[in-house]
């Protein structure tokens, strides 16, 4: 009995290819359709629509609304949180070691991220998400303020604490003017502010000796997420 050649060389890479492709049109259908009609007001359809393909395709590759929404929320995330560690891991290779100047560098590029990638990042900015959003913003927050708090080598005391928050707040609606700016410039004009800002404030937390921890932990460089009710917009190692 003859032998099953199995799949034609190169075909599941075809595939896999393919399925990226419509994963990826479907993404980029979403967050136009999001950023024009809020999550709330769209619909599967909307998307399939815009994405020119169907319902089914749709459902196949992510379930349904509330998890392309999730999905680009954690692309917008994981692109952040890049962009704040390649600003660290660059501020170290350039010889400095203060964890307040690796936080400001790792603030810089998230902040640029927030600029350029206004477009994805202004749809998580209000409260219009999928039900549980704003509960595993605020999760995930706590996660990356302690995250901070290492890096930053804060004392785990009420002011180490505060300052941390405070810190993360101002870079969070730092990161949500700059995606509202009209120009390069005035978002320049933000970020230069907000630097200032965590400069004076970080000067709290500075000149005091770590913890066991912190001397321990890896301090990777930060990545900020948006604001969210409560926790804030954190900077933690990514």
């Amino acid at each position: 009995m003859p032998r099953d050649p199995g799949p034609a060389p190169g075909r599941s890479a075809w595939k896999w290819s393919r399925t990226g492709e419509t994963r990826r049109v479907l993404l980029d259908a979403a967050r136009e359709v999001f950023a024009e009609r809020g999550f709330a007001e769209s619909s599967v359809a909307d998307v399939v629509e815009r994405a020119g393909s169907s319902v089914g395709s749709l459902y196949h590759h992510f379930g349904g609304k509330s998890e392309l929404f999730l999905a680009l929320w954690e692309e917008w995330k994981d692109s952040q949180e890049k962009r704040a560690a390649e600003a660290v891991t660059a501020a170290r290779r350039a010889g400095e070691t203060q964890p307040l100047a690796l936080f400001v560098a790792g603030a810089r590029g998230f902040l640029r991220g927030s600029w350029e990638g206004r477009a994805v990042g202004s749809l998580f900015v209000d409260k219009d998400g999928p039900p549980g959003f704003e509960l595993l913003r605020r999760t995930r927050g706590h996660e990356w303020i302690r995250q901070n708090s290492l890096l930053l080598q804060a004392p785990d005391d009420a002011i180490g604490r505060v300052t941390v928050s405070v810190l993360t707040n101002v870079i969070g609606e730092a990161g949500r003017e700059v995606m509202s700016s009209r120009t390069r410039r005035e978002a320049q004009a933000i970020v230069d502010a907000a630097v200032v800002m965590i400069e004076r404030l970080g000067v709290l937390v500075e000149d005091v000796e770590p913890t066991a921890e912190q001397a321990i932990a890896p301090a990777e460089g930060p990545a900020v997420e948006v604001p969210q009710s409560g926790a804030g917009t954190v900077i933690a190692g990514a």
